[in-house]
């Protein structure tokens, strides 16, 4: 059964950082195309960083040059490091994978605020 699993959410400052986490299982993680999204309370869920299977990475306009996207196929994880992060940033965090199927983990939970 395809199970995928985000953590390393939670409470930071304005101008803090974050890392989170995606965990894989039960599928052929290095043929899924994989992606970060977010919602925020209130808005519709937004694509934040997606990285294809060899390693191309996209970004939201919103987080260029702030967030990465890595992955890791022989550890089945899609990693996302948030730096300089701000209020705005705040929401749950969601791990994506597709190919012949799509995926969606539970999402982890982002707040940024002093």
């Amino acid at each position: 059964q395809a199970q995928f699993v985000e953590s390393g959410g939670g409470l930071v400052q304005p101008g803090g950082s974050l890392r989170l986490s995606c965990v894989a299982s039960g599928v052929t993680f290095s043929s899924y195309a994989m992606s970060w999204y977010r919602q925020a309370p209130g808005k519709e869920r937004e694509l934040v960083a997606s990285i294809t299977r060899v390693g191309a990475t996209n970004y939201a306009d919103s987080v260029k040059g702030r967030f990465t996207i890595s992955r890791d196929n022989a550890k089945n994880t899609v990693d996302l490091q948030m730096n300089s992060l701000k209020p705005e940033d705040t929401a749950v965090y969601y791990c994506n994978g597709k190919w012949l199927n799509t995926y969606w983990g539970q999402g982890t939970r982002v707040t940024v605020s002093s």
